[in-house]
């Protein structure tokens, strides 16, 4: 009797620590998962940012050799451009912050010419794509086709846009100008003969007149509560007309996604889920997607979704609602004022989405929603 008595002891101690195992196993798993969700989540979105700081190639270095086909499928080469100076970007027309100063450096090219300079977007995508997008643009700059994911060893694990300002000679003659604001300012000083010659360990700076994206072009981290949402009417994938104004009166989850981002795929079910649960109690869902009709109805059809899906042109919504990452959230209020922060990844979407339906639910209403 003792011996099954210290048998049944045994075996429910194993059995818990069995258990204990199992769980610690699922949270470890959890957590390996979250911090790969974080990673896709910056490989994935093709929204620019603010790159992590990164030196460059120091100045007087020669800037490595390369060949690529320009728009008309001849191949250029670095050599090809010796004897002038060249403001070398990475660059992609679907990059928002591309796009946002794509007009700018336009406006330039006439001051290049004059200091003997030339700007060369070492650009993605295809050809006649880009050479639309230069002539929407009024960029006459040199475009040169990147392949195959082959870019200039210089450039490697850069995003867009980023740049190099090299001499005559092919040599380094500025520091690295990474993100849109750095790239600017550089051609600008290149266009208005600001640029000196550098030591090759001179501390990065930027002159005091010059003016950051930020400032004078567009908000990057979100409009902020209380705002205006922006009105917008875009078809959806049925070819129907969805405009925001016909949601007035009730609460709006403005999610802005793309067909090609991981996070936005895990995000997918949970707002199929929230859609059901939810749209018989005032909080509406809306997906503003990127991309072609197509690859945005084979989402659509993957994961179910019964609400609207919307088509954005490029980043152009984005751009209104001032940020491009993916996925994004806005909560918009019944009167069409932004009601709480705007919501970065699928955690703090779903986040976002259980306060508004939890607060409807109790009647609450946001300071904003009543004005």
């Amino acid at each position: 009797m003792i011996t099954l008595l210290l048998l049944l002891i045994l075996l429910s101690i194993w059995v818990g620590f069995y258990h204990l195992v199992k769980q610690q196993g699922r949270i470890l798993l959890r957590l390996d998962a979250l911090e790969r969700s974080a990673l896709t989540l910056d490989r994935d979105s093709d929204a620019p940012s603010e790159h992590a700081h990164f030196e460059g190639l120091p100045a007087g270095t020669v800037f490595p050799g390369f060949e690529f086909p320009d728009l008309s499928g001849k191949t250029r080469a670095l050599a090809d451009f010796r004897g002038k100076r060249l403001l070398l970007i990475q660059w992609n027309f679907e990059c928002g912050f591309c796009e946002a100063i794509a007009k700018d450096l336009a406006r330039l090219e006439t001051a290049f010419e004059k200091q003997n300079a030339q700007i060369v977007l070492l650009a993605s995508g295809d050809e006649s794509f880009n050479l639309e997008q230069a002539a929407a643009h009024r960029l006459k700059a040199r475009i040169l086709m990147l392949k195959n994911q082959q870019v200039p060893k210089p450039f490697e694990h850069q995003g867009t846009p980023v740049a190099y300002f090299v001499d005559e000679q092919a040599q380094v003659a500025a520091p690295f100008a990474s993100g849109a604001d750095e790239v600017l300012a550089l051609a600008r000083r290149i266009a208005s003969s600001a640029v000196e010659p550098i030591e090759p360990q001179q501390e990065r700076r930027r002159l005091a007149s010059e003016r950051s994206l930020a400032e004078s072009h567009i908000e990057r981290n979100g409009l902020k509560p209380g705002t205006r949402a922006p009105e917008f009417r875009l078809p959806d994938l049925q070819g129907h007309t969805v405009s925001l104004d016909d949601y007035r009166g009730q609460r709006v989850l403005l999610v802005f996604s793309d067909p090609n981002c991981g996070p936005c795929d895990e995000l997918a079910p949970h707002l199929v889920r929230l859609h059901q649960e939810h749209r018989s109690n005032g909080l509406a869902v809306i997906l503003a997607g990127r991309g072609s009709k197509e690859e945005n109805r084979s989402k659509a059809e993957r994961f179910g979704f019964q609400f609207p899906v919307v088509l954005q042109d490029k980043w152009k919504l984005s751009k209104e609602y001032g940020i491009f990452a993916t996925p994004v959230a806005f909560l918009i209020a019944e009167n069409g004022l932004i009601a709480k922060d705007v919501a970065v990844g699928k955690d703090a979407i779903l986040a976002l989405a259980g306060d508004a339906a939890r607060s409807e639910q109790r009647g609450e209403y946001s300071e904003f929603a009543i004005r």
